[in-house]
């Protein structure tokens, strides 16, 4: 047994080191795009991310940051804290996958023989490596994100449980249920996936306590399903929640101090727990104590979420929600801002409410008591417009047109429950489960989004080079399905409860948490990452198959050593293979862009500007830069979506860093939430012809008589009650400042005035507008240049690009093709000489069409600012920034893109026209054979064919600039055909 032992660890232990060594080699070194950089830069300084937070996540990434010996190393040492998560995960499930193997080959307290101990040995090696080289699995194993961490505790409590499994009869052995009590709470402050793994553990316990019988099973599946709903909703949320009842009644009751109803509710929460273990002890009832033991352990491993109010009373530059009191810290924990998906039973999308009711109380702290706000309004449907399963249920209009692409709706009829249990199996089990499922274990076609599986190597001639050439086309041969498939057969022939409780964990780690997520049916990206639980579970499978190839064996090869031998390696070619293929696709060791993208951005505005921002990737990558690295502080930098809150407001009136607060008229009461949300466009003959803009905020301050209108019963809002609005400006002083491109001085209006294209405006158009209004040009303001256009609410006549952010200033654009105006030396400054493109040129370096996003704004960026120059008749500098523009992002590395037909008129125009006819024809080329491929494959290509055909009929318009009206003539052929393709 000692023997045994020594050699189960020190195989597990080498295959720890191989996970790691290839996690480490393959590490990002800097914040990747999505969640990385907020992790990162919430992690270096303990700040308060999006909800509901990771707060044990954040406290090891904390320390791990400790180790940088200067901030830019931080975020590498944070990656590696998921690179670590990773290579353990994968050592507890080497361990649960031989003492499962084990349990096959040896009767219980039997040493095994040599032949099986290869076997054993080669089952867990090949199973653990199968994961470790899995894309899912890899994929979140290199960045700073929460589902390493996850997978972690996935493996870990699974393992704990078979341990337990092993010590029932002997003394202490419930000390296991203990541990995995407070490793599930810890859990809950990284992700909570982990939940989903109680079902799998409960049946463990059933299997070995109790004889099984058909409602014993029922009765431990129920009882694990209380478990569940107890610690997701009775202890998550449910404890803060109760605790803030407490707090309000004691404080707006009895008039106590803030805190007080917190120290009751603690002191009676503590008084109720000891009471019952003393209860158990005396009575020597060893459920109720365990019970009740797991319970305070779980609450212990939760106590990392104290840190989220903790932090946030500080105010720190990065609090999202704002949770530094017991109530907001509830609405922190619920997910709030995001709203709510129907589960089991709920109304489908084209449900019209019948009437809405008001929610619970909810409540702000004031100066001495906490205040009542709005309440939530809940919506009433008729029973009619509901169904079970819910699926179809979305109204936005995205949502809408996609889903008549998987199921047969028709305009104005409800969906049947055929029609949501369609959607449910077509696209969020088939597409957006079992697609992903095959990519880890088949193989996947590339990395555009929606990529399907690649079940043969065949490459077809007629795809492009994005898809043939993608170092995110992995082919597997087949072989980890095939090996899984037979280790659940063999599993299920020699060991059923054991396979039964691995399909349990395989369940509800990957389909229940699709049915559970109700997923609408466009993402922004892929969430593959969401179901690594469920892949770690078929790698069980995979090593398992190690014995089942043996079993196969042993009709060719007697001896038993020999076969081990032979399975084993045969195994050992699944994880090569897998590692071989998608290597290439998980070296992120020299990819930067991310957050060089982000310094660009900020390099492209003035000292001590205000930066509005769209999304994610837009802001992230900013939130590192300053906060890690401090690069740029005294910018503000501005997330649009969060303007629609009141905590994000406030934090943009307090200071961060070298950055001033903003300058606004607005007080706390107007823009409280449930306080000018939306203020829809009512017009009033009065200012029909337009309002000055001063005016207009002075009005909403007032909550003035003449913007209110009635909305519903005893609700009034405030209007905007003209699209007109106009700014004076200080032409003198704007003309001292110097901002202005110098050929633009003398256009420098004395009167702004503009449109907005909107029928109503949002807390944030607001509070841009009283910014606009309020500021007087002290602090320059800007926009970056993939914020969504209906978001400039009507000021892009009055935009200068300045780089890769367009400056807001008071000289009106002519040109009705392009959005403001470039200053030109400011602009040639930032992008020839600032702008960092580090290793975009480098073939061997692989990147998503995240980075391929960023690469063609900045094309577009170079080939606005050649123009500018050609049309100032300055040949050479325009020359000069195209030859440039292709040198750091050369399109032998970069793909050519929806802006990159501009250049073709610019060689033109600079006399390279062989040049310019080779850019035509290599991308006409590109784009008729994505458009046959995409068309092949179908709907879900929607983008790309959409894109595909703006290219194809810009080039038609290059062709035609090039004087080559046949080729224009054949294009414009092409395209109506296509056009044709797509009505159809």
């Amino acid at each position: 047994m000692t023997n045994y032992r020594k050699i189960n660890n020190l195989v597990g232990w080498v295959v720890f080191f191989i996970a790691t060594m290839a996690y480490v080699l393959t590490l990002e070194p800097t914040a990747s795009f999505w969640d990385a950089g907020e992790f990162i830069a919430s992690s270096y300084k303990l700040l308060v991310p999006h909800p509901p937070g990771a707060p044990f996540y954040l406290l090891v990434g904390r320390l791990f940051s400790m180790f940088a010996s200067e901030p830019a190393q931080v975020a590498w040492w944070v990656n590696l804290l998921s690179a670590l998560c990773s290579s353990f995960t994968v050592l507890f499930l080497f361990w649960t996958i031989t003492i499962l193997a084990r349990r096959l080959m040896v009767k219980e307290g039997a040493e095994p023989t040599r032949g099986n101990l290869i076997l054993i040995m080669g089952s867990g090696a090949v199973g653990a490596l199968a994961y470790t080289f899995s894309d899912s699995a890899w994929f979140s194993a290199v960045e700073a994100e929460v589902y390493a961490m996850s997978s972690f505790f996935t493996a870990i409590v699974f393992w704990a449980m078979l341990r337990w499994e092993a010590k029932v009869g002997e003394a202490y052995s419930d000390k296991w249920l203990i541990l995995i009590a407070y490793l599930v709470g810890l859990s809950i402050g990284a992700h909570l996936l982990n939940l989903v793994t109680i079902p799998a553990l409960a049946f463990i316990y059933y299997f070995r306590l109790y004889k099984p019988t058909f409602w014993g099973g029922v009765i431990a599946f129920a009882i694990s399903a209380v478990i569940v709903i107890a610690i997701l909703w009775g202890i998550i949320p449910g404890l803060p929640t109760m605790a803030g009842g407490f707090e309000v009644f004691f404080v707006n009751t009895f008039g106590l101090p803030f805190g007080s109803g917190l120290i009751v509710f603690v002191i009676l929460l503590v008084g109720l727990v000891v009471f019952g273990l003393r209860y158990s002890i005396r009575h020597s009832n060893r459920v109720l104590n365990t019970a009740l033991l797991s319970f305070v352990f779980v609450v212990i491993g939760y106590s990392s979420y104290m840190m989220i109010p903790i932090r946030s009373s500080y105010d720190p530059t990065i609090d999202e929600n704002d949770p530094d009191d017991i109530l907001s810290f509830v609405a922190y924990l619920k997910r709030e801002q995001y709203g709510d998906r129907p589960l089991l039973y709920g109304p489908q999308y084209n449900a019209q409410p019948i009437a809405q009711e008001e929610g619970a109380p909810r409540y702000i702290r004031g100066e001495d008591r906490y205040l009542p706000t709005n309440p939530k309004i809940e919506p009433i449907y008729d029973s009619k417009d509901k169904t079970l399963l819910p699926r179809i249920y979305s109204d936005q209009p995205q949502h809408i047109e996609a889903y008549k692409k998987w199921v047969d709706l028709r305009e104005g009829q409800a969906p049947t429950f055929g029609q949501n249990l369609s959607f449910l199996m077509r696209y969020q089990l088939g597409f957006m489960y079992w697609r992903y499922f095959l990519w880890n274990f088949v193989g996947r076609e590339s990395d555009v989004q929606n990529a399907g599986v690649l079940w043969f190597p065949t490459d077809d001639p007629n795809a492009p080079a994005r898809v043939l050439e993608s170092e995110a086309r992995n082919y597997f041969f087949l072989l980890p399905l095939l090996i899984g498939i037979l280790g659940l057969i063999y599993q299920v022939r020699k060991a059923e409860r054991d396979a039964f409780v691995i399909g349990l964990l395989f369940f509800f780690t990957g389909i229940a948490i699709a049915l559970y997520l109700n997923q609408p049916p466009v993402e922004p990206r892929e969430r593959d990452y969401t179901f690594a639980g469920s892949f770690y579970a078929f790698s069980i499978w995979i090593g398992l198959g190690v014995m089942g190839l043996a079993d196969l064996l042993g009709r060719f090869l007697k001896e038993k050593h020999a076969r081990a031998v032979t399975a084993t390696v045969i195994g050992l070619a699944v994880p090569t293979v897998m590692a071989a293929e998608g290597w290439d696709d998980h070296d992120r060791s020299d990819r930067y862009h991310s957050v060089d993208s982000a310094k660009n951005l900020l390099d492209s505005v003035a000292p001590n500007a205000i930066l509005f921002t769209n999304g994610d990737n837009d802001t992230f990558p900013l939130w590192y830069a300053q906060e890690v690295e401090g690069y740029r502080t005294d910018v503000r930098v501005a997330v649009l979506s969060y303007l629609n809150t009141d905590w994000y407001i406030e934090q943009m009136k307090r200071p961060s860093y070298e950055s001033e607060p903003w300058p606004l008229t607005l007080e706390m009461e107007n823009y409280r939430q449930g306080t000018n949300d939306y203020l829809p466009y009512v017009e009033r003959a009065q200012v029909a012809a337009g309002i000055d803009l001063d005016q207009y905020i002075g009005l909403v301050k007032q909550n003035h008589p003449a913007l209110q209108v009635e909305y519903g019963q005893g609700t009034t809002l405030l209007t905007m009650p003209t699209k007109i609005f106009s700014l004076n400006v200080d032409t003198e002083r704007v003309r001292k400042m110097g901002f202005v491109a110098d050929e633009k001085e003398d256009e420098i209006v004395s009167r702004m005035q503009w449109t907005i294209n909107k029928s109503l405006l949002e807390k944030k158009h607001l509070v841009m507008l009283d910014l606009l209004a309020t500021n007087d040009w002290v602090r320059p303001v800007y926009f970056s240049t993939t914020v969504n256009s209906a978001d400039f609410m009507g000021l892009s006549e009055y935009f200068q690009l300045e780089g890769l952010a367009y400056r807001v200033v008071p000289v009106k654009s002519t040109d009705t093709e392009d959005v403001g105006f470039v200053n030109k030396e400011v602009m040639y400054e930032n992008m020839m000489k600032e702008f960092e493109f580090r290793n975009f040129d480098d073939p061997d370096i692989f990147y998503d069409e995240n980075y391929y996003r960023f690469s063609a704004n900045a094309r577009d960026k170079f080939a606005r600012l050649a123009e500018a120059y050609l049309e100032d008749g300055n040949i050479a500098r325009a020359k000069e920034v195209v030859e440039y523009a292709f040198k750091v992002l050369p399109g032998s590395t970069v793909p050519y893109d929806y802006y990159t037909p501009q250049f073709i008129p610019l060689y033109d125009a600079l006399g390279e026209q062989e040049k310019a006819e080779q850019l035509l024809n290599e991308m006409a080329q590109d784009s008729q054979k994505a458009l046959d491929y995409y068309f092949a494959k179908g709907a879900l290509f929607d983008t790309e064919i959409q894109t595909n055909m703006v290219v194809l009929q810009q080039l038609i318009g290059a062709a035609e600039s090039l004087g080559m009206q046949d080729r224009a003539a054949q294009l414009q052929q092409q395209f109506m055909q296509y056009l044709q393709r797509m009505r159809r």
